[in-house]
């Protein structure tokens, strides 16, 4: 069994930030749960467009407000506490934060924790990332 507190996981090399948004990875690959899971918070006010070419995700809205866009199909929705969106076609889209978002993301195959954003907005598979 794994027990992991939130506030023992920020502040450690389980917690990765980038360019507005903050990503505590609860759960990754190492783990060996076959997925891995987030808390990330993202700012008011944030845009960031992602393309997980390699990966699945869904994202559950704990709080705050925002939007998601299909980049394929340029269809909107919005995201309010109780949402959850999931990108089961590698979907590229664009995320943005009209108030603090705080979400929980499930990612499969799951991340290792040494992942980055490259230039299309994926992180690479995990054996070219390790």
């Amino acid at each position: 069994m794994l027990i992991r507190k939130l506030e023992e996981i920020r502040g450690t090399d389980r917690s990765v930030s980038d360019k507005g948004w903050e990503s505590s990875r609860m759960l990754l690959a190492e783990d060996g749960m076959g997925f891995s899971f987030h808390i990330t918070t993202l700012q008011a006010g944030g845009e960031w467009t992602f393309h997980y070419q390699h990966h699945v995700e869904s994202v559950f809205v704990i709080s705050g407000r925002g939007s998601v866009e299909d980049l394929a199909t340029g269809e909107r929705h919005e995201l309010a506490p109780g949402t959850l969106y999931a990108l089961n076609a590698h979907d590229r889209h664009t995320l943005r934060a009209e108030t603090e978002l705080v979400t929980a993301c499930v990612f499969n195959p799951p991340v290792t924790g040494n992942e980055v954003h490259d230039e299309t907005g994926a992180y690479r598979p995990a054996a070219a990332a390790a």
